[in-house]
């Protein structure tokens, strides 16, 4: 996927989805090792989505590079009545570790080009003006 909205320069990125799904635990972290962001979405309707975030990022500090940059995502926005995880908790919660953090509906688009464009500015921010080594993940 391209990008252009950093600058009016143009950004790819090579995203993988795994869908938080344990069947998939055991090839995430081979998916983390080269990684230069990673994104982590929960379910605002669901507080166990939001407790397992806590695991997700044990599993990135164990198996990531140590300066990777991550992303928080609460997803589903749009499901207002339905929600249990409220803004303020997970945006104290995310400041708390120093991440930043959205919201998103994929369901109506909120927020979901602002997340991969974030992310994206983060990893140019931190790896400055110089291009990525081809052989490495974002």
């Amino acid at each position: 996927r391209s990008s252009d909205l950093l600058e009016g320069k143009t950004i790819k990125l090579q995203i993988w989805d795994t869908a938080g799904q344990e069947r998939f635990r055991t090839i995430t972290s081979s998916y983390y090792r080269g990684a230069h962001g990673i994104i982590i979405v929960y379910d605002v309707t669901d507080q166990d989505s939001f407790n397992n975030v806590k695991q997700w990022l044990e599993e990135i500090a164990r198996y990531a590079s140590e300066n990777v940059n991550k992303l928080l995502v609460g997803n589903k926005c749009d499901l207002t009545t339905k929600k249990v995880v409220d803004y303020t908790t997970a945006k104290e919660y995310s400041d708390s570790l120093q991440v930043p953090f959205l919201e998103t509906s994929a369901k109506n688009a909120t927020n979901v080009e602002q997340a991969f464009v974030t992310m994206a500015a983060e990893i140019k921010n931190r790896m400055g003006s110089g291009a990525a080594h081809n052989d490495e993940k974002a």
